[in-house]
């Protein structure tokens, strides 16, 4: 059994053309997938071309107009926050958008643990001083406003909110690609850490096909809300079919991807 299966999964809306005309488009068509446990599989595409509608389904921030979700065996249902919060967490783009600025560290992290479980206080902050070690950070840093950190400590306070739950699946959207070369080496061994140490498996969105080439096991690339390609990323960069996938690996690589 899959971890996640993805079948059939579109997203279409409407938009108005004129007083009296609406036009409907497929923001996503068809898309169907799988996840296996401790596997990443990453998804790339120009912009537009659907990635973060896709994650939103995901994680149940947009509703599908059709095709099905399943977690382990379970159809999972638009609506279901309470248990899919707790399985499949979202870190975005650019945390500085997703944190209250009000807010210290510790009370980032604390904010899920009271909305999803019942755990005491202590319990809450017994988990978040274990959470903040697990991203290479001190208990210390829980009293430690979110406008008064780095670049970096943000990212791992934005992965620590994301491992709180102890989800199975975390979806990262885009989110190393503004960092400098030095502080997305780090996350990224620190992503790869995670994994191997707690089981998790990825779902990565992004340009970077150097980074993916890196972390990746299989690849998705989308086009206008499409799958035109998907299987082993080794074998697509190696041999890509789609023009879109071809553009793509020539930009990155030259033409040319190199594997040990």
């Amino acid at each position: 059994m899959n971890l996640l299966e993805v079948q059939h999964l579109s997203k279409r809306f409407t938009d108005r053309i004129s007083l009296f005309r609406k036009q409907d488009f497929y923001a996503i068509k068809d898309a169907t997938f799988s996840l296996d446990h401790q596997e990443t599989l990453a998804i790339i595409g120009a912009n537009g071309a659907g990635k973060s509608t896709l994650a939103k389904m995901l994680v149940g921030m947009t509703e599908p107009t059709s095709g099905t979700i399943f977690f382990k065996g379970k159809k999972l249902q638009f609506g279901d926050n309470a248990f899919r919060s707790k399985k499949i967490r979202m870190i975005f783009q650019d945390p500085n958008d997703a944190f209250d600025p009000n807010y210290n560290i510790g009370q980032i992290l604390d904010a899920p643990l009271r909305l999803a479980t019942n755990l005491s206080e202590e319990q809450r902050n017994e988990r978040i001083f274990r959470t903040l070690k697990l991203v290479g950070m001190y208990p210390e840093h829980a009293l430690i406003h979110i406008k008064e950190t780095s670049s970096s400590q943000r990212h791992r306070v934005a992965l620590a909110r994301a491992l709180i739950l102890n989800p199975e699946i975390i979806i990262f959207d885009d989110s190393l690609s503004a960092l400098d070369f030095s502080v997305k080496s780090q996350l990224t061994n620190l992503m790869l850490t995670l994994q191997a140490r707690l089981g998790l498996s990825y779902i990565y969105i992004g340009q970077n096909l150097g980074l993916i080439k890196h972390i990746s096991d299989k690849l998705i690339v989308m086009d206008n809300g499409e799958i035109v390609e998907y299987g082993y990323t080794k074998n697509i960069l190696l041999n890509p079919q789609h023009p879109i996938t071809t553009r793509l690996v020539e930009n990155h690589f030259g033409g040319t991807v190199q594997y040990a």
